[in-house]
C-alpha cells in the first residue's frame, strides 16, 4: 500500500488494532508497537541492518505476530522542517516496504512521522530517570525512539 497521510490513515482504520512504528536509521531499525487500542506505546526490539529483503522479512514477521494494522516510519527532518539526505533514504525505504516487502508488511498503509528531537528525548529520559549506562542506552535507545515516534502518531491520531 503506498504512503498515506494522518487524515487518509484514519479513515483506513478500524477503531481498535495495533499499529507498528519503525525508526530506521543507517545500521539499526528501532521497532515499537502499539496496544489494540492505540492509547500506548511500547519499545519491542531492534534490528540491527542487513540486506533489504531480509530487514523486510524480519519486520513482516512483527508484523504478523502482532497483528498490525499499519505502520508509522520516523521521518527524520531537519531542525527548519526541511527533508536532507537522511529523509530521501527514509522515504526509500518506506517506499521499499509496499514495493519489495512480503504481503503482511506490503498491504499496511504507512505513514510518516516527524521524528525531530526523538532520539534526543528519549537519551535524555534514559540518563535522567534510569540514570543507564552508555552501553544499556545504546542498546535501547533506537526501540524507545520508535515508540516516542509512535506515541506522536497515536497523539496525530486521537
Amino acid at each position: 500500500m503506498p504512503i498515506v497521510d494522518f487524515p487518509e490513515l484514519k479513515a483506513l482504520l478500524m477503531s481498535d488494532g495495533r499499529l507498528m512504528a519503525l525508526d530506521v536509521g543507517t545500521k539499526t531499525i528501532g521497532v515499537a508497537t502499539s496496544d489494540m487500542l492505540r492509547s500506548l506505546a511500547t519499545p519491542l526490539t531492534v534490528l540491527k541492518r542487513g540486506k533489504l529483503a531480509a530487514d523486510l522479512e524480519a519486520l513482516a514477521g512483527f508484523a504478523l505476530r502482532h497483528d498490525i494494522k499499519a505502520l508509522v516510519v520516523g521521518l527524520p527532518l531537519n531542525m527548519d522542517g526541511s527533508e536532507g539526505p537522511r529523509c530521501q533514504s527514509v522515504r526509500q525505504f518506506a517506499a521499499n516496504i509496499a514495493a519489495h516487502a512480503p504481503a503482511a508488511l506490503a498491504d499496511l498503509p504507512v505513514v510518516l512521522q516527524d521524528e525531530r528531537l526523538s532520539t534526543a528525548a528519549v537519551t535524555r529520559g534514559m540518563i535522567e530517570d534510569y540514570d543507564m549506562s552508555r552501553a544499556k542506552r545504546a542498546e535501547r535507545v533506537d526501540a524507545a525512539a520508535a515508540a516516542w515516534i509512535l506515541e506522536s502518531a497515536l497523539a496525530r491520531l486521537r
